[in-house]
């Protein structure tokens, strides 16, 4: 009893730190990641799965003696102190959870600062009390000073297995299978830790690295049977009917479905894009399939009809592949294509995937004038952007594939009075109020763009394609949103209606047609091509035409939720598209499958870099 008295004292100090750390986890989990808990063994989890990992990463300290021992908890401590703050800002705007490849994606960092800032509070300081009163007692002499056991290290390995094996077996209880689904982040916070989620996802990120090593060129021919089986002839009456015209695509900043002919407080918020529907085809139940990698993931759906991964950007993690690009396939039919984004060529990595894309030309930040005046938030204002472009556009020889990524609608949505033609929203939601000023900008900006199209005489020879990236509005921002919508509260059936973004095909001179199919980024490539008159039989993509007369009306998002005409299944639950009442889930069964083919081919395709063998 006495030995046992005395190794309580001298792990005391241990103790405390790894109770303040769990302490702090489980805190965050319900204050700051917002983790709810549908029965008592979901909450047990949320309590006990910090442990494992805390214990193993304070007791790290166990390896030393004397007062490095002690400075190393206090150390190790703070370490994770910043993976929480960390994960707790991309929450903030992002409501997921850091993955290894986006802390790798450090080229971005210098275009975060002003994103950071906004997401900061100063409630977060509270996160590193622990770390003071820690400190406060080393420094104070209050802990006694200890040399380093030799069993220890045994001891923590132990200790640390048999807390992981209790957790995990508490885990499969709740839910089955639940490490074969990785691409549902918050389960397996919620189930084995953050911590130890990171660890997981360090090894499937590995796994995904070693796919390319192993690939060989037969693995391409299951992903070419299943493109010949799914393939949809065009609609004969739009095939080519805008061949050898100029291809503009709009490209534009977190505009989603629900402003579109809406008003805020009498005025409209879009009032441009809402005439140019009338003369347009308008895609009314289009979504943006995009994961981390938002306007990169919207590029690369654009670009291949190929998913984006499901963690990171694939910007940065598959820019050395081969691809059989939209940009390149219209280089070889004689246009010139080219990018016009005023920002720095390296965000995103683009310079090197616009290379591997097949992109003639990319004209970055270095091709525009862009000062103090004209620009806030990050970077120059849409109107000005467009302005400059004209001169830009005329350089290039015709016919020409360009598209245009806009700016000023970005987070944290920062506008100038001046540029402020809508008054803000009034909810809890500082990110939500001044959404509504940014979108109703960037509407004007566009209208600016075309009349000057038209004064240059540019408008007549050209095809025009809109389409919003990603979501500007996270689900952090759900109470906000449901003041908006005139709802209680929003549930998992809002949110997947809420990933709708606008997508217009605007010919000029052709008719307005409101198109109900269920679609998504993913279908704008063979849209386009057929619309120039190529043939898309013999190209590897998971998109169908929007025109197409024999497509089916369904999407599949990158977290494995659909949406179909009768249905939307998300997070485990199967709805009614009418009204969102939860149906019983085998209604949602007989599309599991091609969900999970459609997914899981196109990573096959992306992981393996199998198009360098076709």
């Amino acid at each position: 009893m006495a030995r046992i008295k005395a190794e309580f004292i001298r792990l005391k100090f241990i103790m405390v730190a790894v109770f303040f750390l769990c302490a702090k986890t489980y805190i965050l989990y319900k204050m700051g990641f917002r983790i709810q808990s549908e029965n008592v063994l979901q909450e047990i989890l949320l309590i006990i799965n910090p442990l494992s990992s805390t214990v193993f990463l304070i007791g790290i300290s166990l390896l030393f003696s004397g007062k490095i021992r002690n400075i190393m908890v206090i150390v190790t401590s703070l370490l994770a102190t910043c993976t929480l703050y960390f994960n707790l800002l991309y929450f903030r705007f992002f409501s997921d959870f850091l993955t290894w490849p986006v802390l790798f994606q450090t080229s971005n960092a210098q275009d975060l600062q002003g994103s950071i800032t906004e997401l900061t509070k100063f409630s977060d300081f509270l996160l590193l009390l622990d770390i003071v009163i820690l400190t406060f007692l080393v420094l104070k002499n209050k802990i006694p000073v200890h040399l380093k056991g030799k069993r220890e290290p045994v001891i923590l390995l132990a200790v640390t297995g048999l807390l992981f094996f209790i957790n995990i077996s508490i885990a499969q209880l709740e839910r089955p299978q639940l490490l074969t689904r990785a691409f549902d982040r918050e389960m397996l916070v919620k189930n084995i830790g953050i911590m130890n989620y990171h660890v997981y996802d360090a090894f499937i990120q590995s796994q995904s690295k070693a796919q390319r090593v192993f690939a060989e060129s037969s693995d391409i021919d299951g992903v070419l049977r299943y493109r010949n089986e799914n393939y949809k002839e065009p609609d004969p009456d739009m095939l080519g009917i805008a061949e050898g015209k100029n291809v503009i695509v709009l490209s534009l900043e977190s505009l989603q479905s629900f402003v579109i002919n809406e008003t805020l407080n009498g005025e409209e918020i879009t009032p441009f894009l809402n005439s140019l529907i009338e003369e347009s085809y308008y895609f009314d139940n289009f979504y943006h399939q995009t994961a981390q990698g938002k306007t990169s993931d919207s590029e690369f759906l654009v670009a291949n009809s190929l998913f984006g991964r499901d963690s990171g950007s694939v910007f940065f993690t598959h820019a050395g592949n081969e691809f059989n690009s939209l940009p390149e396939m219209l280089n070889e039919s004689g246009y010139y294509t080219s990018v016009m984004h005023a920002n720095n060529k390296s965000f995103w990595n683009r310079d090197m995937m616009y290379l591997s894309f097949g992109y003639n030309t990319f004209f970055d930040i270095n091709s525009y004038d862009v000062n103090e005046e004209n620009s806030i938030g990050w970077g120059l204002k849409d109107e000005d952007f467009f302005e400059q472009s004209i001169d830009l556009l005329k350089s290039q020889s015709q016919p020409y594939y360009t598209k245009f990524i806009t700016l000023t609608n970005h987070f944290p949505f920062e506008l100038g009075e001046e540029d402020k033609l809508i008054d803000e929203f009034d909810s809890n939601s500082g990110t939500l109020n001044r959404y509504f000023p940014t979108v109703r900008y960037m509407d004007h900006a566009l209208e600016v763009f075309f009349d000057r199209l038209k004064e240059e005489g540019m408008y007549d020879d050209s095809i025009f394609i809109l389409y919003g990236d990603h979501y500007g509005i996270s689900e952090y921002h759900h109470r906000a949103m449901s003041k908006f919508l005139g709802k209680e509260e929003l549930t998992p059936f809002d949110h997947v209606q809420l990933q709708k973004v606008p997508m217009i095909v605007h010919i000029p001179g052709h008719r307005n047609e409101i198109n109900h199919t269920v679609s998504g980024q993913i279908d704008i490539k063979p849209t386009i091509m057929h619309l120039l008159g190529m043939d898309t039989k013999e190209d590897i993509q998971f998109g169908s035409d929007l025109f197409s007369l024999e497509r089916q009306s369904f999407v599949v998002l990158r977290d494995r939720s659909f949406v179909t005409d009768d249905l939307v299944y998300t997070k485990g639950s199967c709805y009614l598209k009418k009204d969102g009442t939860e149906i019983e889930l085998e209604k949602c069964d007989p599309y599991f499958e091609k969900v999970n083919l459609d997914l899981d081919f196109s990573d096959k395709v992306l992981y393996g870099d199998l198009l360098r063998f076709y």
